[in-house]
């Protein structure tokens, strides 16, 4: 007997997918389809193969000094253009968060407590019971029998790691909230301006902005604003992509994020 489905479940699995849904987020862009694999000619190599998947976004605009787009940039393929895997990008964070957490909790057992090498006394002839250690659990000054230490865990490896960050990096150039700012926008600092890029550019925050350490124009001016966190390339954390909903690069920094990516 065929089972029944009502219809809006039935409309609900159907529905397309968005890109941000994967990294947990909320998004109207509906995700880019996977792509079918090809077949490699007699003399072609694999790295001709290897193009974008439809409907990815390889290009992001250039902002100027008052939020307006100057022209496209065409982004790096191989890390802007990786597949977005959840479950990747999950480990990542979950490393990422738990090694920022302080371990508090650290008690001894009997092998870390100091003392008590020697044997307190003779094995027989005494007529107390026997003792190997003066640090055993029920001995006063010994260690703790179930010692309880923290110790979260949540090793990822290098290529995971990379896989991860450029997976977070693509889910926001599909989604559209990835811009280049010029690195002649600001020669002075000024929130104002900086307020003004945001609005002009119309992306929602929380925001991060990837600046180099020399241009402290740009991170004064950023700095200050409610919902915006300002970090060099080298600092990009996974977990504050997933937590970001827009990403902006200066252009120098640019080049050091996809750096780090490849």
């Amino acid at each position: 007997m065929p089972s029944r489905t009502c219809c809006s479940s039935r409309a609900l699995s159907q529905a397309p997918k968005t890109a941000s849904s994967r990294l947990g987020r909320r998004s109207s862009v509906p995700a880019a389809k996977p792509e079918t694999a090809k077949r490699r000619s007699p003399g072609q190599s694999p790295d001709d193969l290897q193009t974008a998947s439809p409907g990815r976004r390889l290009r992001a605009p250039l902002l100027d000094g008052t939020g307006k787009k100057a022209k496209d940039l065409t982004l790096d393929e191989g890390v802007f253009g990786a597949d977005v895997k959840p479950h990747l990008v999950h480990e990542a964070v979950r490393a990422e968060l738990n090694a920022s957490r302080a371990a508090t909790r650290s008690l001894k057992t009997r092998g870390l407590v100091a003392g008590g090498r020697s044997k307190p006394w003779r094995q027989k002839g005494t007529g107390r019971a026997r003792a190997g250690t003066t640090r055993a659990p029920h001995w006063t000054g010994g260690g703790v029998a179930f010692a309880v230490r923290s110790n979260f865990g949540g090793k990822v490896n290098r290529k995971e790691r990379k896989a991860a960050f450029r997976a977070a990096l693509s889910a926001h150039a599909d989604e559209g909230t990835f811009a280049v700012l010029a690195d002649d926008s600001f020669d002075e600092p000024s929130t104002r301006d900086a307020a003004a890029v945001v609005e002009a550019w119309g992306k929602q925050t929380p925001l991060i902005v990837v600046v180099q350490d020399e241009q402290a124009a740009i991170a004064k001016s950023f700095r200050n604003l409610d919902g915006v966190q300002v970090v060099a390339p080298s600092e990009v954390e996974i977990s504050a992509l997933v937590w970001a909903r827009s990403v902006l690069v200066s252009e120098g920094a640019l080049e050091l994020v996809q750096g780090r990516a490849s």
